[in-house]
């Protein structure tokens, strides 16, 4: 029996660390203490894996630097302004002018990267939150090898969970042509003890230090919506030129710098020729349709044209650019608080598209608090997502909201990966975060918020086009459920700490 008491002693004093290492956050800690009271101690240690803030190369509030880029044109309503004058203080950087792209999915977002890597002249900069070595990471590889043969200088980076299956054979191909290759916490020690829950959830493609892409699409089969077994998935990405690529550009080294480097042990079995090391890749400059097109026919037999619509308006507009980064070396939630930022001062309209909502209690009294001042928020989610415990634990969220007045519909079409929000038809966000304490607290993550009419009106298209492929959901349909339903979704949002 000593043991017993033991062992209840010292839970209790795990409990009470918890309770004072998350006296910020009650509901957080609350959770906590009660999966450590179902699961003595084994309830802290998981605490400690998935809660221990990272400590190398800690990182200060950003700098604010005064331009006369804080402030948007007279064009943009008195939201927008509020908007880029809140986040300055977030990025340290007033607003960037370019040239933004709006690509609807995998396939079409896959043919611009290719065109502009084969375009590339000095310098690519990768950076993916999950890498396949699949045949869409293939192509992709043999590419960058081409290029970096014919003197492109190219940096890749990937994360060492999300793309912990790309086999090191293609990543020592990649050195071999000279290729520098590092990964976000490798699954090796020490990171795997103090870092495993901090991963780098970015998607950052640079061309030249001018082009820019970033969003929700990782590369790898799933996105082209053709891989058996997964069909049809909606995303969205952006194609950012001109100086507003800038910011991502800084995101990127500052992720190189804390990233591994990765080094050959021995001989990788790669040819080399005269004159330096070379690998002969497939693609031999490959046109993008061509390779477009070649992928749907390898990958499946469903029409590229049904899988994939994109809008027809597909253009370059002008744009004013802030990028807002996820660090969790940072105490301050920066994306948590840009989304806050976004609700808190639209005036009309607020259309939010994520794949994994369960976010904390903030956002949602954001949203409540919206559909009271008389802005319209619509949410979109997967009727069915990719991660059972995300989607049942959501389901918990959508009563209040819907008393509220917040409107929801459950994408039906296939999965829905997109993260994306419109602001009073005038400021866009797109970028990697979902709306879950990962992304708020534990990811690197990046998020664009866009201020220019024409991208928020792309983006109201895609999520009009979206609503036709999906069903709003009612109240009543939540009354429906059963009580094993209930229960099982009340568990999962008992574990919000861990999703």
């Amino acid at each position: 029996m000593v043991w017993i008491f033991g062992l209840y002693l010292l839970n209790t004093i795990f409990m009470i660390i918890m309770a004072i290492r998350e006296v910020r956050r009650p509901a957080v800690a609350l959770n906590w203490i009660t999966i450590s009271f179902i699961f003595p101690v084994i309830g802290f240690g998981l605490y400690l894996i998935t809660s221990n803030p990272i400590r190398m190369n800690r990182s200060k509030k950003p700098a604010i630097i005064s331009s006369e880029s804080d402030m948007l044109p007279d064009s943009f309503g008195s939201s927008a302004q509020q908007i880029a004058k809140a986040l300055k203080h977030l990025t340290g950087n007033g607003v960037k002018s370019g040239q933004v792209q709006v690509l609807i999915n995998g396939m079409n977002t896959y043919e611009k990267l290719m065109e502009s890597i084969q375009n590339a002249q000095k310098t690519i900069d990768l950076e993916y939150y999950i890498y396949r070595d699949d045949e869409i990471g293939r192509y992709m590889t043999d590419l960058l090898i081409e290029r970096s043969l014919e003197g492109v200088h190219i940096r890749f980076i990937r994360d060492g969970w999300g793309s912990r299956k790309l086999s090191k054979n293609q990543v020592f191909r990649m050195m071999d042509a000279g290729i520098e290759c590092r990964t976000i916490f490798p699954l090796r020690p020490p990171w795997i003890f103090s870092t495993l829950n901090n991963r780098d959830h970015c998607k950052i493609a640079l061309i030249d230090g001018k082009e820019a892409f970033t969003g929700g699409i990782n590369i790898g089969e799933e996105y082209t919506g053709l891989k058996p077994n997964v069909g049809h998935w909606r995303d969205t990405h952006v194609k950012i030129v001109g100086e507003a690529s800038a910011d991502l550009k800084m995101v990127f080294e500052n992720h190189w710098k804390i990233a591994s480097p990765e080094y050959i042990k021995g001989n990788s079995g790669m040819k080399t020729i005269k004159g330096g090391p070379s690998i002969i890749p497939k693609t031999s400059r490959l046109k993008p349709f061509t390779m477009m097109t070649e992928w749907s026919t390898e990958l499946g037999t469903v029409e590229r044209t049904k899988t994939n619509k994109v809008p027809a308006n597909e253009k370059m507009h002008q744009a004013y650019v802030q990028t807002v980064e996820g660090n969790p070396s940072i105490p301050t939630p920066f994306i948590r608080q840009a989304y806050f930022i976004g609700l808190t001062q639209a005036t009309k309209t607020v259309d939010i598209t994520t794949p994994y909502f369960v976010p904390d209690q903030d956002i949602i009294m954001g949203l409540k608090t919206a559909v009271q001042r008389g802005v319209r928020v619509r949410l979109l989610v997967p009727h069915q997502g990719d991660q059972k415990m995300v989607e049942r634990a959501s389901f918990t969220y959508y009563g209040e909201l819907l008393e509220a007045g917040v409107q929801i519909y459950l994408y039906n079409k296939g999965m829905l990966h997109a993260k994306t929000m419109v602001i009073d038809g005038e400021v866009a966000e797109v970028g990697a975060a979902n709306y879950d304490m990962r992304s708020f607290r534990l990811n690197y993550e990046v998020s664009e918020f866009i201020h220019s009419k024409d991208v928020a009106k792309d983006l109201t298209e895609q999520f009009e086009q979206d609503l036709c492929d999906s069903v709003p959901l009612r109240m009543d349909d939540l009354l429906q459920l059963s009580p094993s339903q209930r229960l099982m979704q009340q568990g999962a949002r008992l574990l919000f700490p861990l999703l």
